[in-house]
């Protein structure tokens, strides 16, 4: 039998981190110490990584929607920023890690930009892998924010309707420059994007895992890689790339 024709490693892959609460609540613990485990299990990640040649991880770490919940929990919820670019930073340099935060400012308590804004600023400088954190982050408001743009853009006589198409609408995205997603990987089983890289995820392939996101570790995350590696993508034609 012929070798097995594998994919390479996916340069980015993208990270929706669900089922924190549930996996606390199993426990008997407050919910918070579920995300706070979480924490743990993107640190795994981030890690294990460049072992598989991945140069971009994004973490769906708080969607817009996400204000909704108890205002206790949104609350500590804005505090793990702080507390793990305070823990991180350092090892992160080391690692040559650079950040990016994907999501709009608005209603994020300052100290917690603060801390964005300055683990931003200490790794702009590094080359290698690169960690998107969506923040406040959702595809729709994403698209809506590049609408804009785009609107005064062409008020502002840069570009004309007729010029407007996809690569017009996308140079307008938060990280525009940002390779999208070969690879979508949602935990606790759930089979949806949750208004997560909505324009981004057009020819993503998608991975459902039904663990909890703190239990995900090095092993999970390889043999979902290693699944990845066998699939044929297509992107809507007759041939695999």
């Amino acid at each position: 039998m012929a070798d097995e024709k594998l994919l390479p490693y996916p340069a980015h892959v993208a990270l929706i981190m669900d089922g924190n609460g549930r996996w606390a609540q199993n426990r008997g613990r407050p919910r918070i110490f579920g995300h706070q485990a979480g924490v743990e299990a993107m640190r795994r990640v981030i890690r294990a990584a460049p072992d598989f040649s991945i140069k971009y991880l994004t973490f769906y770490a708080f969607s817009s929607e996400n204000w909704s919940r108890p205002d206790q929990e949104v609350s500590l919820l804005m505090r793990l920023p702080i507390q793990f670019f305070d823990s991180d930073l350092p090892e992160l340099m080391r690692n040559n890690v650079r950040l990016l935060i994907s999501g709009r400012r608005g209603g994020v308590p300052q100290p917690t930009l603060d801390a964005i804004d300055n683990a931003v600023a200490q790794t702009a400088g590094n080359t290698g892998l690169t960690v998107i954190i969506a923040f406040n982050y959702g595809g729709r408001p994403e698209i809506v924010d590049a609408v804009r743009q785009l609107i005064s853009d062409v008020q502002a006589g840069n570009v004309t309707p007729q010029e407007i198409d996809e690569q017009e609408l996308q140079k307008r995205l938060y990280h525009p420059n940002v390779p999208d997603p070969d690879l979508i990987i949602r935990s606790a089983g759930e089979l949806r994007l949750s208004n997560f890289l909505l324009w981004q995820s057009a020819y993503a392939e998608f991975a459902a895992w039904d663990g909890f996101w703190p239990d995900f570790d090095r092993e999970v995350f390889e043999i979902i890689l290693g699944n990845y590696r066998r699939r044929v993508r297509r992107f809507g034609g007759l041939t695999s790339i």
